[in-house]
């Protein structure tokens, strides 16, 4: 991600200086005034020759650059210096024998070298020169400097000058961190300053695989990868650099978590391992709930069709045994077998070994065809609402077989099983059955609703069946994703029970 084009990165911004408040400023030049008056006249009872004092002439104070006109405060201490001098040798006049060989006359060029400023004399200026009277409040207001962090006015020591305003050094502050900016380059964000660090860390995307901040590619531009549901930012290189990827959620491995390994070689989030169901025996419960649900939407299953949890290679292997039905690539979970066939089941559930699942026991099991249908194979070690809708989408291809739908096209088949399958999650994720559609009936919902709402579920477990419920609704495939959305519409439209009529009557979705 670009920064946002109000962003400004600057070199050098803030000038520091010695400042002292005009107030304060204006109380000691009146005191250096009052005191050199005074000094001249006790010089002259000592019978000193010089109007004042060569120590109080030069001192000066550093400003930053932007500080007042500098020229102005000089000439207008050189008016009060040539002020009190002037007064002082009209005394002199008045008082010609106070001391003697004492008047203004008698001075030579020589003594008045000795003055460390000596060109202010009577000849340079007058007498009396009025300076121009302004208000107490009005003057203040012209020359004094508020902090735009404290809002307090800025009255000696160090200043800084920087956004067209002056701070406090302890007051210019990041708006990110909170703690002063010292270093001389920050950004700013429109008037917000940030330090460099900190502005990088808000707009620069880091990678939540190895938390690095994502490197920028060789056309200048933050390149990564984001998951469409899950929103996880990551390098691009850990698409083929080995991490380990949830085989349930998708994610990908983060390097301060270690994510769990079943014996076929998938990996299995933390999140997902909570409700992961490991063998055959216990994911009978979970089976024998989604026939109910089927039986509460008027679609009976007379017959009883065996479930098996298997492994990924005996899937794999029962798919190419199997002559009937379409695959869901990359990676099937299910199927429904229609053909004869010997299958490793799991038969007991696997422990945990560190973070590696170890001591799976399996059998074979010989699977004859009495009807149809022969068996349903899950894949083990998924979660529990994944797991049961694989479940409801097996079942229905089932259902079909048993009730006579015959050589029906991938797109219409998958579409109305995958239908099935988004709508026992919906019963489940949803806290009603509002958005089923209108072919359900009362007692359809209540019963439906009885034998799914089994207990309240975690909130990680919600956001998984949403997560699976987008996996439907945006699956890219024709038969799965586009089958589905096609067989959704239908069904919204004219209801289940019409649309599963009309597929049985026509082979097609009803338009």
């Amino acid at each position: 991600m670009a920064p946002s084009s109000d962003v400004n990165h600057l070199s050098h911004p803030c000038i520091y200086g010695d400042y002292i408040s005009p107030r304060s400023e204006r109380k000691s030049g009146f005191m250096k005034w009052l005191s050199k008056l005074f000094r001249g006249g006790s010089n002259r009872g000592r019978g000193g020759r010089h109007l004042h004092e060569p120590a109080e002439e030069s001192i000066v104070w550093g400003a930053p650059s932007r500080a007042l006109d500098d020229r102005a405060r000089a000439q207008k201490e050189k008016e009060d210096l040539g002020h009190a001098m002037a007064l002082s040798s009209a005394e002199d006049l008045k008082r010609p024998n106070a001391r003697q060989g004492y008047s203004w006359g008698e001075d030579t060029e020589d003594d008045y070298s000795k003055a460390p400023m000596d060109t202010l004399s009577s000849s340079a200026h007058p007498p009396f020169a009025p300076t121009p009277f302004y208000p107490h409040e009005y003057s203040l207001s012209l020359n004094r400097r508020i902090c735009g962090g404290c809002n307090q006015e800025i009255m000696y020591g160090n200043c800084l000058g920087c956004m067209d305003t002056y701070f406090h050094p302890n007051c210019f502050r990041c708006h990110s961190c909170r703690y002063p900016i010292t270093e001389r380059e920050f950004s700013l964000s429109g008037k917000h300053p940030y330090h460099k660090s900190c502005f990088k860390e808000l707009t620069h995307p880091k990678c939540e695989v190895c938390f690095q901040f994502i490197p920028i590619n060789a056309a200048g531009l933050i390149e990564y990868r984001c998951h469409p549901f899950w929103s996880q930012k990551y390098c691009p290189s850990h698409e083929y650099d080995n991490t380990a990827r949830c085989c349930s959620c998708e994610r990908l491995e983060p390097l301060n978590i270690k994510y769990y390994r079943l014996e076929d070689g998938r990996s299995l989030c933390l999140e997902c391992m909570e409700s992961a169901i490991m063998d055959t025996g216990d994911c009978q419960p979970l089976y024998h709930s989604i026939r109910d649900y089927y039986e509460g939407m008027q679609m009976r299953i007379d017959q009883q069709i065996p479930m098996l949890l298997v492994e990924r290679e005996a899937l794999n292997e029962a798919i190419v045994g199997e002559k009937n039905g379409f695959l869901h690539l990359p990676e099937t979970r299910g199927l429904c077998l229609s053909e004869e066939q010997t299958v490793t089941s799991i038969h007991r559930r696997p422990r945990i070994g560190g973070h590696r699942l170890i001591g799976m026991r399996t059998q074979p099991q010989k699977l004859i065809r009495k009807c149809e249908v022969t068996a349903i194979l899950v894949l083990y070690g998924l979660p529990r609402l994944l797991t049961g809708a694989i479940l409801a989408h097996e079942l229905m291809h089932g259902w079909l077989r048993l009730k006579g739908y015959r050589n029906l096209n991938p797109e219409v088949e998958e579409g109305i099983c995958q239908v099935l399958s988004y709508m026992w999650l919906e019963s489940e994720v949803m806290p009603s059955f509002q958005s089923m559609p209108s072919t359900s009936t009362a007692s359809a919902s209540s019963s439906s609703s009885s034998s799914s709402k089994k207990g309240a579920k975690s909130h990680v477990e919600n956001k998984l069946g949403e997560f699976f419920k987008n996996q439907i609704v945006n699956d890219s495939s024709p038969a799965y994703g586009g089958g589905f959305r096609a067989a959704n519409e239908a069904v919204n439209k004219y209801g289940l029970r019409r649309t599963l009529d009309h597929i049985h009557l026509t082979g097609f979705f009803p338009v």
